[in-house]
Parts: C-alpha cells; sequence; structure tokens
C-alpha cells in the first residue's frame, strides 16, 4: 500500500485540509489556531458550528501559565494530553480526580468523585486554567461554585462528552454570563483529546519567563 509517512507531511497536509473545508472565518485570529487544533483532535469540520466562546480565551490560559498558576484538569487523560514541552519548565497540570480525599467527599457532598474533585481546587482556583475533557459533573461543580461567589479561574476549556449531563452543562457555561474567557462545544460533541488540544494550541511557540 502507498500512504504518507512523513510526520511533517502529515500535519502539513492535515492542517491544510482543515483551513480549507473548515468555516474559521467567524473566529477571530487568536483563537483560530486553537479551533483547528481542536478539528484535528476528533476530525470533524463542522465543529465550527458547535465552538462557543468569551473572551480571548488563548490570551487569558497563557497569562495565567506565564504568572504559574495552576492547570487544572478533570481527569488523566486530558492531563496526559497536555504537552510539557509547551509550558514552563517544570509546570506540572494538576488533577484531583485521584486524590485520596475526593472518594470521601464525593460521599459527603452526595456527588461523583469529578464533580467533588473540583472542590480540592477552591484554594488555588482564583486565576488558574481549568480544562475539562470528561465529565460534565465537573462543569456543573464548577459554575455552581463560582455561582456561589467562590474563586473564578482566568480561563476555562470545557469540552466534556457524552449523553447524559454533557450538553447541559456546556449550554449552562455559554449562558452563565460569568465574565471569564473560556470556549466550549455545544452537544454531545467532545472529549480529552479535544480538551488538551485546546490548551496545547494555547500553548504552543509561547516564550515563557
Amino acid at each position: 500500500m502507498e500512504w504518507l509517512r512523513d510526520p511533517q507531511a502529515i500535519y502539513k497536509e492535515s492542517f491544510a485540509t482543515i483551513e480549507q473545508e473548515a468555516a474559521l472565518e467567524q473566529f477571530p485570529t487568536s483563537l483560530r489556531s486553537v479551533v483547528v487544533r481542536m478539528i484535528h483532535a476528533c476530525g470533524m469540520v463542522d465543529l465550527t458550528e458547535d465552538i462557543r466562546w468569551n473572551g480571548d480565551v488563548a490570551a487569558a490560559a497563557a497569562s495565567a501559565i506565564s504568572a504559574r498558576k495552576p492547570i487544572f484538569c478533570d481527569c488523566e487523560m486530558v492531563r496526559s494530553g497536555v504537552i510539557r514541552r509547551f509550558l514552563p519548565d517544570g509546570f506540572e497540570p494538576s488533577c484531583t480526580l485521584n486524590d485520596p480525599k475526593t472518594p470521601e467527599l464525593a460521599k459527603q457532598l452526595q456527588t461523583t468523585r469529578s464533580a467533588a474533585a473540583v472542590e480540592l481546587w477552591r484554594e488555588q482556583l482564583a486565576g488558574a486554567v481549568v480544562v475539562i475533557g470528561n465529565a460534565p459533573t465537573t462543569l456543573f461543580q464548577l459554575l455552581e461554585l463560582i455561582g456561589a461567589g467562590g474563586p473564578k479561574p482566568a480561563a476555562i476549556i470545557a469540552t466534556p462528552v457524552g449523553f447524559v449531563g454533557a450538553a447541559e452543562s456546556k449550554l449552562a457555561l455559554a449562558d452563565a454570563n460569568l465574565d471569564i474567557p473560556f470556549i466550549t462545544v455545544l452537544g454531545r460533541r467532545g472529549g480529552s483529546a479535544m480538551a488538551s488540544a485546546a490548551l496545547n494550541a494555547m500553548t504552543i511557540g509561547k516564550e515563557w519567563a
């Protein structure tokens, strides 16, 4: 079989196809590379129809990371997808889903571990970057925490996926008027690869202090 083997050529052709087929003109310049990477992660150029955003989320995320604010991920798959060489030296994203305190906290709050894990972000959440690619309950809990007067992150990337709560949680974010830069994908589509790809697009090529 004849197939393309050069990795750089594969990337170049992939991104050229996205640029040709996706409706990118609706997005501000600062967001286009993020959208391209999200499409690249899922292979669906019609994703542009469902993307919603507020403010300059890419700049907000980069500024927070430059200030060494935490990156909170809802699951290990998202955390694993973050490319470390794009981050400041020694910078490590955080995931509290498997923290020893999380299961008991979930029982106390009568909720999922994914939601309970958000409570462990509280002390460092102000000015942080939140990346959610799996659990709608994480996003619901985050919105409730902020709505109750809790600390606000600097930027939210939210692409939880699934059939129960995913569409509803992302619509709630889009409608919440939180004055927080964010990017999300309405409907059932999403996933960890898409979330981490969005963050990678916001950090690639940055010169960190």
